[in-house]
């Protein structure tokens, strides 16, 4: 387990490296510059000192190294916004992301693991149907379309919600639901075609032949194994909690880093640019760890290292 860890460490690194390598040159490769329109106005002198403080003047390879060797320490001040410092950006938007994202995970992990299971267990009856309509549509609808009509529908037309805004309760419901609808999507999904698969495994025969009854094989059994497609795209929907809010928190106005991660690539901020990629690339490495232990763990017929 130990080398195991040490050898998925050294190769996060190597991707975190290789993500901030690519991301510094494919931003500086976009045209214009941060400093561009704030700077036209400003007389010359005063905006050479602009680009000298921020290193603008400096030739592309050594902003690439001068960064580098400040990325342990310091990811930075916002350009655009001077005196706004990137981790503090981070460690303030991060919160409100994490909480709206991870209710909608936690209600699309619950209503979607149920929904897989029921349509598993009535294969080819209307409840089988009705699960595999919700998961098509979830899949199938884009975000912004979902979140334009509940906006329209409990905001406009009801009046029982608020159309954007942050600080209470209300204001969560809808993105919650939008959200969500994804995730219930994607697990009832993998949940029905995991459960269907192992219901014709012949440990299920073994299991009934020795007086189990069919609940007691599908929770102790069927439904444990089922799971562990579910555990693999777990990393990714967690990461999404943040990258997958992008149009969300832009259409409702919520405040997370989805935000104003979006501000800072159109306004070609690069310090918070690269610090909100680096935030991302380090939280979907690390999740893809973890979800490789927890996979041995659930089922200890895997094992980290091969073995004939």
């Amino acid at each position: 387990m130990f080398k195991y860890i040490v050898k998925r460490v050294l190769y996060m690194l190597l991707t975190i490296f290789l993500v901030v390598t690519l991301t510094f040159f494919l931003m500086r490769s976009i045209p214009g510059d941060p400093l561009a329109n704030m700077a036209r106005a400003l007389p010359e002198q005063t905006r050479q000192n602009f680009y000298a403080k921020y290193g603008l003047d400096q030739p592309l390879f050594q902003q690439y190294l001068y960064y580098l060797k400040n990325l342990c320490g310091d990811l930075g001040e916002s350009v655009v916004y001077p005196g706004r410092s990137v981790q503090e950006t981070i460690l303030s938007t991060s919160p409100v992301s994490a909480s709206v994202g991870g209710i909608a995970l936690v209600l699309g992990l619950v209503l979607g693991v149920g929904l897989g299971i029921i349509a598993a267990l009535k294969k080819n009856r209307w409840p089988d149907y009705l699960v595999t309509c919700i998961a098509i549509m979830g899949i199938t609808i884009p975000v912004f379309v979902l979140a334009s009509l509940l906006q329209y529908l409990f905001s406009v037309k009801l009046g029982w919600l608020p159309t954007s805004g942050w600080g209470e309760g209300k204001h969560m419901v809808i993105p919650v639901i939008v959200l969500s609808f994804g995730t219930i999507a994607t697990y009832a999904r993998f949940t029905k075609s995991s459960m269907l698969d192992e219901m014709n495994q012949d440990y299920v025969l073994t299991a009934r032949s020795k007086g189990l009854t069919r609940f007691q094989v599908i929770t102790r059994h069927v439904l444990r194994n089922s799971l562990l497609p579910g555990i693999t795209i777990l990393a990714g929907r967690i990461v999404g909690i943040f990258t997958g809010a992008f149009v969300v928190e832009r259409m409702f106005s919520i405040p997370g880093i989805g935000f104003y991660y979006i501000s800072s690539i159109n306004n070609n901020d690069y310090s918070m640019t690269l610090g909100t990629t680096i935030f991302y690339a380090v939280l979907f490495v690390v999740m893809q760890l973890l979800t490789d232990i927890v996979y041995v763990l659930v089922d200890p017929r895997i094992r980290l290292a091969g073995e004939k």
